[in-house]
């Protein structure tokens, strides 16, 4: 069946999960205030009396109608000030509502990121409901930092919330600063110091990693099994929140409550949190804008289905619509790129380990002998970031060649391929690692060498070897000098083919700055540390400590 995605970007700007709160008190129903064209402010009072601003936007003709909801901490007349913004929705016969997050914009209140949006959520929700231009069915929707909103309130479980419309969203707030205990230190800590963030208060946030009560209330993860709605997630392979949409979907689909176990749909696309950088675009792979299949709009089409109860078959097809990426250098696109239906995610994948050997090779065939790799990480002189997962700075398939050969950048890859190697689902590295000091840092990629020999970087993740076992306050532990330890790392989702005549490449580090905060080696944390030290790390791929990149493996159903 052709497909066509749309790639009309929204400025889905994202923010930094700062857990210090940011207070910001605001004035509400001034007298000189005048709403944008088409809209009506109104004003939601919460559960402690906090009265909340939006701009309503109301269909033509007699209501009450079907009712969708977005909450922005982004300002509602910035983000929706211009005419017509509410004419996709009301067009379509919903009444429209966004609203500006407590503490923002025309909102009363105290800003606390995420702190209260389950409750302020369900309270607008339930409020609406009761209003007389709506007839009690209710949906919420939104990207990036309003799809965590929209997320959180569904936590609360809303008596009249229907279907949420997801898009880019994690599944806990802890991925939008942080990577396996390592701190995002450009997305987050850049993010933080542009928006007039003490240098206090975002060191504090990069202590902030460990498991305490602070987290509990806001933690997707945790508490979506008190989700009983339809969802419909929207994500992007080299997108900040790529597991969020995978694993709600796959939790929702599979283990959630009756109201949401099967009633989950999950589109992923080949994009990221803006603008791919490097010299890779994949053909019709849509983007953060309207997701349209077929020309149909399908977050209407999702909400017609579940609030009109129009019957336009949605439910009917398949879960799961993913885009496997294959070779696609902007002058030699490979007709391999294309959409694919899954019923479930993953798609029933053989996992196969692919195994790091001392001479750089990367094979299925596992290591027989003794062999180790060690190399010195000097925190002063840290390997650059080139692509990833990134947010304000340059993002996507980008080169690693540009880092260059380094003492402390291990590559391995694979013979020439003879054959295409498509994988689908997530991928796991399991390393097996020493340091001669209290603790450090391991990163992990995984890479697709073209037979020019760009290195387009498919995934990348860390970990902080102090959180090897958890980040419970009982499994946080330093490291013994020179004791070998098994590292599991989860690199996350995505689909691709790696063709016939590339490599599959397994890059091995410490450091990836600035993406990543520099560990200083010593125990500390990095805003602490005043002497970091060399660390002499070391790489097993021995018979007894074999490392290895874990791929899942599927089979060409065409």
């Amino acid at each position: 069946m052709k497909r066509s995605f749309s790639a009309a970007l929204a400025a889905l700007s994202v923010f930094a999960f700062a857990p210090a709160v940011i207070a910001q008190a605001t004035a509400t129903q001034s007298e000189s205030y005048t709403a944008p064209e088409g809209a009506i402010e109104v004003f939601t009072p919460m559960r402690d009396e906090t009265v909340l601003a939006g701009n309503l936007y109301l269909p033509e003709g007699e209501g009450p109608w079907p009712c969708i909801v977005t909450r922005t901490p982004y300002l509602k007349d910035a983000r929706y000030g211009q005419p017509g913004a509410g004419d996709r929705y009301t067009d379509a016969g919903f009444a429209f509502l966004v609203q500006d997050v407590r503490g923002k914009g025309r909102s009363e209140g105290f800003y606390r990121a995420f702190i209260d949006d389950g409750p302020d959520g369900y309270d607008t929700i339930e409020w609406m409901a009761e209003q007389d231009w709506c007839n009690g069915r209710v949906g919420i929707t939104g990207g990036s930092a309003m799809g965590i909103t929209s997320n959180l309130a569904a936590t609360y479980d809303p008596p009249h919330l229907d279907a949420a419309y997801v898009i880019v969203a994690p599944s806990t707030r802890l991925t939008g600063s942080y990577i396996g205990g390592a701190f995002k230190e450009q997305d987050s800590g850049g993010w933080s110091r542009r928006q007039g963030i003490s240098e206090e208060v975002i060191a504090n946030t990069a202590r902030n990693y460990p498991d305490s009560a602070y987290w509990s209330n806001t933690e997707i993860g945790d508490n979506r099994r008190f989700i009983d709605i339809p969802m419909y997630n929207y994500g992007g392979w080299y997108d900040i929140f790529n597991e969020g949409n995978v694993r709600n979907f796959q939790y929702l689909q599979n283990e959630g409550r009756d109201g949401a176990r099967g009633n989950q749909r999950l589109t992923m696309g080949p994009f990221g949190h803006g603008p791919l950088s490097g010299d890779l675009a994949y053909p019709n792979g849509g983007g953060l804008g309207v997701l349209t299949i077929e020309g149909v709009d399908q977050e209407l089409r999702w909400f017609n289905y579940w609030l009109k109860d129009i019957d336009n078959g949605i439910m009917d097809e398949a879960p799961v619509q993913a885009y496997m990426m294959a070779s696609a250098r902007t002058d030699e696109l490979s007709d391999q790129n294309r959409w694919m239906s899954f019923g479930n995610w993953p798609p029933a994948p053989n996992y196969s380990e692919y195994y790091l050997h001392p001479n750089g090779s990367l094979s299925t065939r596992a290591p027989s002998g003794d062999e180790m790799v060690s190399y010195e990480f000097d925190p002063e002189n840290p390997v650059p970031t080139f692509g990833g997962a990134n947010l304000t700075f340059e993002r996507g398939p980008m080169d690693q060649r540009q880092i260059g050969e380094r003492g402390d950048y291990l590559r391995f890859e694979t013979d020439v391929l003879t054959e295409d190697v498509m994988v689908a689902g997530p991928v796991t590295m399991q390393l097996y690692a020493a340091t001669d000091g209290p603790d450090t840092d391991f990163m992990v990629k995984l890479i697709d060498v073209y037979p020019d020999g760009y290195e387009a970087i498919i995934l990348d993740s860390a970990i902080r070897t102090r959180y090897r076992n958890g980040r419970e306050p009982d499994q946080i532990e330093m490291m013994t000098p020179n004791a070998p330890v098994e590292l599991t790392i989860d690199l996350w989702d995505t689909a691709i083919t790696f063709e016939e005549g590339h490599r599959i490449a397994v890059h091995v580090t410490s450091s990836n700055y600035p993406r990543f905060d520099v560990n200083p080696n010593t125990g500390e944390h990095p805003s602490d540390a005043e002497t970091p030290r060399i660390a002499q790390n070391t790489i097993y791929m021995t018979e007894d400590r074999p490392s290895a990149i874990i791929l899942p493996i599927i089979y060409d159903p065409n």
